[in-house]
C-alpha cells in the first residue's frame, strides 16, 4: 500500500485464508453448547461461474471428488443473481467432513485462478425450535457472519448479534455489520 492509497483513505483488503474454514468445526460445538443450534449437515459454496472450458473442467473435477463417496451426490443450482451453488450432503454428525469438502471446492477454483469468482460458503444449523441458521465465510473478507431467516425474506437480526457473542471467539467474525448480506433462498439453509 502506497503513500497515495493511505492519502485516499483506500485499505488493503484481507486475503482469504481458506484454512479458517475449518474452524467451523470448533464453533459448531460453542454454538450447540451456548445456543442448542446443531449442524444440519448441509453446505455450499456460492461462486459466479465463468465462460470456457478451463471453468467448466474444473467445475467437473470438483464434482466428481466430491462425488467420488459413497454419500449422496452433490447439487447444482443457480439463483436469481445468476450465482452458481454448490450443495453439499452429510450426516449432520460429520460436520468436519462437509467442511473438508467446502474446503476442497474452494481451494480447487482459487488454485484454477477462479478465486475472484467465489463469493462466499456456508454451513447450515438448526435450533430446537426449528430456526434455521447459517455460518456464512465471505471469500474475498476472510471473515464469517451468520444468517438467520425468517418467513418473508425478514431476518432475526437479535438471533445473529447471540450467535456472534457465542462464537466470536472461535471465528474471525466480519466487523461490519452491512456486510452481513442475507443469502436468501441458499441451498443448505
Amino acid at each position: 500500500m502506497g503513500f497515495l492509497d493511505t492519502l485516499l483513505g483506500r485499505s488493503k483488503p484481507a486475503k482469504p485464508d481458506l484454512d479458517r474454514l475449518f474452524a467451523l468445526s470448533t464453533a459448531a460445538i460453542t454454538l450447540e453448547a451456548a445456543t442448542g443450534f446443531t449442524p444440519t449437515g448441509l453446505g455450499s459454496v456460492c461462486f459466479r461461474a465463468a465462460e470456457g472450458g478451463a471453468f467448466a473442467q474444473i467445475q467437473r473435477d470438483v464434482q466428481q471428488l466430491l462425488d467420488a463417496d459413497e454419500g449422496p451426490k452433490v447439487e447444482l443450482s443457480t439463483d436469481a443473481y445468476g450465482y452458481t451453488w454448490l450443495l453439499a450432503r452429510h450426516a449432520p454428525e460429520e460436520l468436519p467432513a462437509l467442511v473438508t469438502d467446502l474446503h476442497a471446492v474452494n481451494a480447487s477454483l482459487e488454485s484454477g485462478g477462479f478465486g475472484p469468482h467465489l463469493l462466499c460458503s456456508l454451513a447450515g444449523f438448526t435450533g430446537p425450535d426449528g430456526r434455521r441458521l447459517a455460518l456464512v465465510y465471505l471469500y474475498k473478507r476472510g471473515t464469517f457472519y451468520p444468517f438467520a431467516p425468517l418467513p418473508g425474506d425478514k431476518r432475526d437480526n437479535a438471533l445473529e448479534i447471540q450467535v456472534k457473542g457465542a462464537v466470536g471467539a472461535d471465528l474471525p467474525f466480519e466487523e461490519d455489520l452491512a456486510r452481513w448480506f442475507p443469502v436468501w433462498g441458499a441451498p443448505g439453509l
